[in-house]
């Protein structure tokens, strides 16, 4: 297990769902936690219902330079947790671009911005833990996700190059990839979502593999069998079954 006492850990999409959730397991085992996302009110009503010790520092992930001043003031870190995005469902043929491109931006390209102000001093210093929010999604292209497919593949992705540069060093990667969380961007679905979670439910899931030394874990574990084995699938038989 884990000593979390004294530990500092930036939450970046800590405002709500899985991010305050799991602000919450982290103060109450002992670590300073920092959050940060873009709605300040909501952070500030977070910190004060949070047991240990908080720091509110608010970012736009899709705004390098707001990345890079919040990256000075939180300063050091023993680890990050990258939860920030957004959602919109629709697919090709009803194609968003605004929309589209949040998602890419926020989901990922954010990611980037926030990885590159934390992993050079990590490295730098041979200590650290970085934790990636991905989802089962990103284990393959699916119909009338553009965008938040994509973007979390590519989270996938880099979790995945990090790992493989950094294993042999101090610094800890992991990436975790759930399945549907009850939050404000699943509302928005008009279909039925197998093996709901709740947001304290995920952050267990999360909390627990934070605990560990692996690298990945994907969750809930029975729904996450489908999509891990779809990666197994011929093109022509994967879009028989999931294609439009």
């Amino acid at each position: 297990m884990m000593q979390w006492q004294g530990k500092r850990y930036w939450l970046v999409g800590a405002s709500d769902g899985l991010g305050a959730a799991l602000a919450l397991r982290l103060s109450r085992a002992g670590a300073e936690v920092i959050l940060s996302a873009r709605s300040e009110d909501k952070l500030n009503n977070l910190a004060d219902s949070l047991p240990g010790k908080t720091q509110v520092v608010t970012l736009d992930v899709s705004d390098n330079e707001s990345v890079i001043k919040a990256a000075e003031a939180v300063g050091p870190v023993d680890g990050v947790v990258y939860l920030a995005g957004v959602y919109w469902p629709f697919g090709a043929k009803e194609w968003n671009a605004e929309q589209a491109n949040a998602m890419a931006d926020i989901n990922f390209t954010g990611l980037m911005r926030v990885m590159g102000q934390v992993v050079p001093d990590m490295v730098a210093r041979d200590a650290g833990h970085i934790v990636i929010t991905s989802s089962l999604t990103g284990f393959r292209g699916l119909p009338g996700s553009i965008g938040y497919t994509a973007a979390k593949a590519a989270t996938m992705s880099l979790a995945e190059c990090m790992y493989a540069d950094l294993h042999k060093t101090g610094v800890h990667v992991q990436v975790v990839n759930p399945g549907f969380i009850k939050t404000q961007l699943t509302d928005k679905n008009d279909f039925k979502m197998p093996f709901l979670m709740t947001p304290e439910e995920a952050s267990q899931e999360v909390f627990e593999h934070m605990n560990t030394d692996k690298f990945k874990k994907s969750f809930p574990f029975a729904f996450s069998l489908l999509f891990r084995g779809s990666q197994f699938l011929p093109d022509w038989l994967y879009f028989r079954i999931f294609g439009a």
